[in-house]
């Protein structure tokens, strides 16, 4: 089992009256920059790059960054800086780049040589995602939704043959044109750092990622949901004629350990209200705009049957699965199960959810590592049927 600390980099600090949902019906795409202080956001970045290299010191396997645009939700529209700053002060832990979301740019290429640039930086210890990003960050970005998927295979390729192959060469494709390719400097790692992919049931996705032998990483989503897709990823591969390993697939998923069960909840309850209820208020209107979704992926969705995350309670976001609270025996039981029945060998922790204090990021962190972490390495994880 690898254990991993995720970051999202929020902005915590929304207005008090921020529960009005007439007046703010998402902290994203139109949600002011107003409310951004950058006096407040200097002192932010640094806190959240000091959480991050901590938790290479307590014995984290990798640190995790992604991408986020024109949001209070996450404020990291490149993860790449991130990474390199991350860079010079760790050395030991996988620095993850959860990932770049390759629809939105107007250049692959630059993808292509900054991942490779961060492979030298970090010597070797790069993981490379590509996300598709979110239906809003399509819109702030004057990027057609239904134009994501053939956007994003399109990049991925040019960037995988930019890694891989001798150039100069010429690309002439549906969306991108070069007449020359010939990076520099080429990945360390060959032929390319390991990739993975996040996923939300699509099943296009599920099998792209199972035909490139990725890894596959889930989202927010109740337990039941995400055992259909890791079983959907499995399936894929199974077809074609490989049973991927446990760390090829990957479970983000927020986690608070307390001093024990009560004190936890006690604790806990309103930051995880702050990130699924105030942090991921997000309309369907803007997340899945039309064209975003092929119709089979719109089908797993609907059939899924799942909330808007503002109207699940503290109570449901537990016993659905989207969250683990406790004290660190039921927080190690509980992820022993989860592992157990969904077959991952990657755990993206989340420990800084929605606004949660810096004392109480260092105290969930060092619990989990002293209490939680040396359990789940005990017993070898098989692949589930």
């Amino acid at each position: 089992m690898k254990v991993n600390f995720f970051h999202l980099m929020p902005y915590p600090y929304l207005p008090d009256d921020f529960d009005d949902v007439e007046k703010y019906p998402s902290p994203s795409l139109t949600f002011s920059n107003a409310h951004f202080d950058p006096a407040v956001g200097v002192d932010l970045y640094h806190r959240y790059l000091d959480e991050l290299e901590y938790a290479e010191t307590v014995g984290f396997d990798g640190v995790v960054v992604n991408e986020h645009h024109q949001s209070a939700y996450g404020t990291m529209p490149s993860p790449n800086i991130m990474a390199a700053a991350l860079a010079r002060r760790t050395s030991r832990a996988t620095i993850m780049v959860l990932g770049n979301a390759i629809p939105l740019r107007g250049n692959p290429l630059r993808v292509a040589e900054e991942i490779a640039m961060l492979d030298h930086l970090t010597k070797g210890r790069l993981l490379s995602g590509f996300v598709r990003g979110i239906g809003w960050e399509h819109f702030g970005h004057s990027i057609n939704p239904a134009d994501s998927r053939t956007r994003f295979n399109e990049a991925h390729d040019l960037i995988k043959k930019a890694w891989t192959e001798p150039g100069p060469f010429s690309w002439y494709g549906e969306h991108y044109e070069y007449r020359y390719v010939n990076i520099w400097p080429r990945p360390l790692q060959q032929p390319h750092p390991p990739i993975a992919v996040p996923g939300a049931g699509s099943p296009e996705t599920m099998r792209w990622v199972a035909e490139n032998h990725y890894t596959y990483v889930s989202v927010y989503a109740p337990t039941r949901v995400v055992k259909g897709w890791f079983d959907g990823y499995r399936a894929a591969a199974a077809d074609l004629g490989y049973v991927p390993e446990p760390e090829k697939i990957g479970m983000a998923l927020p986690v608070f350990v307390g001093e024990d069960d009560a004190s936890a909840h006690r604790e806990a309850r309103p930051y995880v209200e702050w990130l699924f209820h105030r942090g991921l208020r997000q309309g369907l209107e803007i997340v899945f705009p039309p064209g975003y979704m092929s119709p089979a992926a719109m089908k797993g969705l609907l059939k899924a049957n799942m909330k808007a995350f503002p109207e699940l309670s503290y109570e449901e976001l537990l016993d659905l699965g989207y969250v683990v609270v406790g004290g660190p025996e039921q927080v190690r039981n509980r992820l022993g199960e989860l592992r157990d029945e969904l077959g991952f060998g990657q755990l993206m922790t989340m420990l800084t959810i929605g606004a949660m204090p810096a004392e109480m990021v260092r105290r969930n962190t060092d619990i989990f590592a002293s209490e939680v972490i040396p359990e789940l390495r005990k017993e070898p994880l098989t692949a589930a049927s």
